[in-house]
């Protein structure tokens, strides 16, 4: 047999000698040796990928839930002290104003003051030639001297006949004619006296002076104007406007719903624009005692004094009023506002999540408003609460940084 042949059937370790089954003993140990190191290498190969994904997912999980939190901004409300202020537009105006017309008709022969001079009362401001006036006062002055005579006559006769009367020199009916004439021509002198007196009040009319102690404001006229009487149907221009600005007038037009907190004897600031920082103070002196149907609101006059006359009539002025508050009631901005079917609700953040609750609004005060009741002095607030907010959603404080947003 070939060595070939041999080779190929199989052999016994225990007919080997003791060296060859040695060898043998140590490949087979080498063999499970690899064997387990592959297999670790396996295992450690599927452990990491396994573990790889499953930390993958904990952490998309956890920037899903992240990114499902709605980022929003919160304030705390305030609440109102135990006296509000409200800002009003007010309408400056002068204790006294008046346009001064004529009396009777003529052409404008002098005028005295101009616009911005200060004047006092029964100063002359100008002069009207009125010839027309003069001839009528003359006549009316020469009919009362004629009745005055005849006047005379009538009562020299009467005096006569009542003497002659007690002798029986004259009838009766003759003493009567005497004193019924005396009578009527006293009657004609008493009518041209009122007509005397009328025109040379048209004639003391042509001196126009000055009512009170007060600044002209106005001159609508000036010399040669033909000017027409006061009391004129026609049309006629006032030659004068003068106003009395030692203590103003501050008109305001109060909403409804502080009309029964405004009353008089309380006090006012003034701020205008041409002096900014400064306040004057004023004083509610009148109500109008009734609500203005077109605007709900009560006119109020707050004089204001202007001695020095800082204080400049016609200015646009706003009225600082406080009215007495309520202290449980909170001030939250506008913003924070959520209009839909269920009413008037607020969002809140309460462990995490927010809360729609129902309010109850109070005053307007423009940038605020004011919350009679549904919210606590302690709750957080959303302002600019997204439109899709619900109950219950989750929800993240972040620092407000929108436009508008109360930090």
């Amino acid at each position: 047999m070939s060595p070939e042949v041999e080779l190929k059937q199989p052999i016994d370790l225990r007919t080997l000698p003791a060296d060859n089954r040695k060898a043998g003993r140590r490949n087979r140990s080498r063999s499970w040796m690899v064997l387990a190191v592959a297999v670790t290498v396996v295992g450690g190969v599927l452990a990491s990928g396994i573990w790889s994904r499953v930390k993958a997912r904990k952490t998309l999980s956890e920037e899903t839930a992240q990114v499902a939190l709605s980022a929003v901004s919160v304030v705390s409300p305030t609440r109102t002290g135990p006296a509000e202020e409200i800002i009003l537009p007010g309408n400056v105006q002068p204790f006294i104003t008046s346009p001064i017309y004529a009396r009777t008709s003529g052409y404008l022969k002098k005028w005295y003051f101009d616009i911005g001079t200060h004047v006092k009362q029964g100063q002359l401001l100008a002069v009207i030639d009125s010839p027309e006036v003069d001839q009528q006062l003359q006549q009316a002055r020469s009919n009362l001297l004629t009745a005055k005579a005849n006047l005379e006559l009538a009562r020299i006769t009467k005096d006569r006949y009542l003497g002659l009367l007690k002798t029986n020199a004259v009838s009766q009916q003759d003493a009567d004619n005497a004193v019924g004439t005396y009578n009527a021509n006293k009657a004609i002198v008493e009518a041209d006296q009122a007509a005397v007196d009328q025109y040379s009040a048209l004639v003391s009319f042509e001196k126009v002076y000055a009512p009170f102690d007060g600044v002209i404001t106005a001159r609508n006229t000036d010399i040669g104007d033909l000017i027409s009487a006061g009391s004129n149907s026609g049309p006629k221009t006032d030659l004068f406007h003068m106003a009395q600005p030692g203590t103003l007038r501050v008109y305001v037009n109060v909403p409804e719903q502080y009309s029964q907190l405004t009353k008089v004897g309380m006090s006012a600031d003034l701020a205008l624009a041409e002096f900014p920082g400064r306040k004057f103070q004023g004083k509610l002196v009148r109500t109008a005692d009734a609500i203005t149907v077109t605007t709900r609101t009560l006119l109020i006059e707050i004089d204001v004094p202007n001695p020095t006359g800082t204080l400049l009539t016609g200015s646009y002025a706003e009225v600082h009023l406080a009215v007495p508050g309520q202290a449980s009631t909170l001030l939250i901005p506008v913003n924070a506002l959520i209009f839909r079917s269920q009413g008037l609700q607020v969002g809140v953040v309460r462990d995490g999540k927010a809360i729609l609750t129902p309010v109850t609004a109070g005053h307007d005060f423009g940038n605020q408003l004011e919350i009679v009741s549904g919210l606590k002095p302690n709750d957080q607030v959303i302002i600019n609460p997204p439109d899709s907010i619900v109950t219950g959603q989750p929800v993240e404080i972040v620092q407000a940084t929108l436009p508008g947003d109360i930090k």
